[in-house]
C-alpha cells in the first residue's frame, strides 16, 4: 500500500487565512513523558506513564507577518488559536483525507530573518508553545489534549475521566 501524500495545506491564525503565504509547518510531536521503574520482585524495568510531553508548533510564512508580531507577548497560555488544514491523497484510489489540527498556545519566538531590497523569499518563522491540541480526520475526532483542563481523549475515549472524578474535577 502506498502512503497518503500531503497534496496541499493551509494555516489559519485566529481565523485569518495564510493562503498563498504559508511556506512550511512543523506539526507538534506527540510524545509521552515516561519514567523507568523497577521494584522488588521485577525481573526488569518498565516505563511508567507520567503524562504528555511539551507541545510545540513551528511555522513559516512568506514576508513580514504583522499578525504574529501583534500576538507576541500574549500572557495567557492559550492566547493564540492556530489551525492546520491538510489534504492528504491516497495514490491507489485518489481519495482525499481532510486532516485538521487545531491548537492553542502562545508564540515563544519570531524570526524575521534577513531583509534585502527586492527579495521575495524573506520569511517570518514562528515557534508556538501549545496548551491545546486536537486532531480531526474527515470530521472524526482522533486525539484531543487540553493540558490545562486535564483532557486526554483518543478515538473518542476520555482517558482521564476516572482520574478527574478521583481528584474532584
Amino acid at each position: 500500500m502506498l502512503p497518503s501524500i500531503l497534496k496541499d495545506f493551509n494555516l489559519f491564525n485566529d481565523a485569518q487565512s495564510y493562503q498563498g503565504r504559508i511556506d512550511e509547518i512543523i506539526l507538534p510531536t506527540l510524545s509521552r513523558k515516561l519514567e523507568e521503574y523497577q521494584g522488588g520482585g521485577m525481573v526488569g524495568p518498565v516505563d511508567i506513564d507520567l503524562g504528555q510531553e511539551k507541545l510545540d508548533l513551528e511555522w513559516t510564512v512568506k514576508g513580514f507577518d504583522l499578525k504574529a508580531m501583534q500576538q507576541y507577548g500574549y500572557v495567557g497560555v492559550a492566547g493564540v488559536g492556530l489551525r492546520f488544514n491538510g489534504a492528504y491523497q491516497e495514490d491507489e484510489n485518489c481519495s482525499i483525507k481532510a486532516v485538521e489540527i487545531s491548537v492553542r498556545g502562545r508564540h515563544v519566538s519570531i524570526e524575521s530573518g534577513s531583509a534585502k531590497k527586492g527579495e521575495t523569499n524573506a520569511n517570518t518563522k514562528v515557534k508556538s508553545n501549545l496548551s491545546y491540541y486536537k486532531l480531526t480526520v474527515d470530521g472524526e475526532e482522533i486525539i484531543e489534549l487540553d493540558l490545562i483542563n486535564y483532557v486526554y481523549k483518543v478515538n473518542g475515549v476520555d482517558q482521564l475521566k476516572d482520574m478527574r472524578a478521583a481528584i474532584g474535577l
